[in-house]
């Protein structure tokens, strides 16, 4: 009984080590929706994570902007301690004057206070620039999520692909393997001629090469995921079908002017060209003279000398600078400049949005009649393989004429099934194009 027990437990301890294995690597593997996938994106990536730094920079800079039509308040003070000052007091001299009084201190203590009236309007066109540029940023951050979702759609199309060519390519291959086991018993019994079996083998090792080509694929499909998800390290997604490719394709858009109207790289070009119109109006602002209310209060205590309390003071202020009349010139035009390079970057970007949508609408169209094809290709060759197969058996055609069948076959599914997540990554990048493709997600989590 002991040494029954004693042979019990390495098996045991053998048995736990391999289901501990086992179970380890069903952890690693994570099974993740597109839509979650797209929204991990949103809140991981470092791309998403600095377009919304940059926002915040921009509604500071803004907050900063807005700042400067409040009035400036100082306070200051001065305590100074003086050595043997000398001081000659113009008033009161005579016969009978007193001798000058020793001066060991000063104390000196302002608030000085100033509120901007008028500069030319260029408090209010510097505010209206600074809030442009916000918006402008905002919106560029929209199209950064936009952008990041269209490459997680890519990468999760290329990983689809290759793990539905992947369960084909195994398929295919465990009935390679045995025709072979057949074909080798058929080869010993003299029914066919080595020659075939050469053949079965050969296909063997090119499905064998298929599978390892597409693994390669797969393992870079997974790595350029997992990474841009910010996923532990060594994670393999595992994408089921109805994570991808299980709804309905609906609003399918046919013109650009959906993309015109909600293209977020268009939107911040032309929140940038306002900003640079206002910028216009912060250079000819130079050419006026600032105004402002100023006000302050002094203190003043020099010993044995003089003291000064309760001095208010209440006026305006003017400045000009009259060297901006020459100067300015220079700065309007370069503003006026950069307002046009703008309204350039959208016009050549609005014609390539167009061309965009336009080459979309067809890359679109073109994978819903290849997927149709692709559909009756795989009952077509179904069939043939089928026919094929019963005339071999029945010794009415050759092995050649099997091999090509079976391979025909094989290349009509996984095109179908290429095919299929094809059109899908179409219809997403169609609503990339028109803007859409944020929207739709975010519609998803409503």
């Amino acid at each position: 009984m002991p040494s029954s027990a004693m042979k019990i437990r390495p098996l045991l301890l053998i048995g736990i080590f391999f289901i501990g294995i086992f179970t380890l690597e069903a952890q690693e593997k994570t099974s993740l929706t597109l839509d979650e996938a797209i929204h991990l994106v949103w809140t991981k990536s470092n791309e998403v994570i600095l377009a919304n730094t940059k926002v915040n920079t921009k509604k500071y800079e803004l907050e900063s902007v807005k700042n400067n039509q409040y009035p400036d308040l100082k306070v200051s003070g001065q305590y100074q301690q003086l050595a043997k000052a000398s001081v000659d007091l113009k008033i009161n001299k005579g016969p009978d004057s007193q001798p000058p009084p020793v001066v060991e201190r000063l104390i000196i203590g302002q608030v000085n206070a100033s509120l901007p009236v008028f500069s030319g309007f260029k408090l209010q066109n510097s505010i209206k620039a600074y809030e442009n540029l916000y918006q402008a940023e905002t919106a560029t951050a929209a199209q950064t999520k936009e952008q990041m979702a269209m490459k997680v759609v890519d990468y999760y199309s290329r990983l689809f692909k290759a793990q539905k060519t992947i369960e084909l390519l195994k398929e295919n291959q465990k009935r390679a393997q045995q025709r072979v086991v057949d074909f080798s018993e058929m080869e010993k019994n003299g029914i066919i001629p080595r020659n075939d079996l050469l053949k079965a083998q050969l296909q063997v090792s090119k499905v064998k090469l298929s599978i390892d080509n597409t693994n390669a694929e797969l393992n870079i499909a997974n790595y350029y995921l997992v990474s841009l998800l910010k996923l532990p390290a060594g994670t393999k997604l595992e994408i089921k079908e109805s994570d991808f490719a299980n709804f309905q394709m609906t609003n399918i858009p046919t013109s650009d002017q959906t993309a015109l109207e909600n293209r977020k790289d268009l939107e911040a070009i032309r929140f940038q060209g306002k900003a640079s119109e206002a910028n216009i109006k912060v250079a000819r602002s130079a050419y006026y003279p600032a105004i402002a209310i100023v006000g302050g209060y002094t203190s003043l205590d020099i010993k044995n000398v003089v003291t000064v309390q309760n001095a208010m003071n209440i006026g305006l202020g003017i400045s000009y600078d009259l060297s901006a009349i020459l100067k300015n010139g220079t700065m309007v035009k370069l503003a006026q400049s950069k307002s046009q390079e703008v309204k350039n970057s959208e016009e050549i970007l609005t014609d390539y949005i167009k061309i965009q949508v336009q080459k979309g609408i067809e890359d679109y169209d073109l994978a819903l009649k290849q997927n149709q094809v692709y559909l009756q290709a795989v009952e077509q060759s179904t069939e043939n393989f089928r026919i094929v197969k019963d005339k071999y058996d029945n010794g009415l055609s050759d092995t050649n004429d099997l091999l090509e069948a079976d391979v025909e076959q094989l290349s009509s599914k996984i095109n179908s099934t290429l095919a299929r997540a094809n059109t899908i990554q179409k219809y997403y990048e169609l609503l990339s194009v028109t803007g859409q493709l944020s929207q739709s997600f975010n519609l998803s989590k409503k």
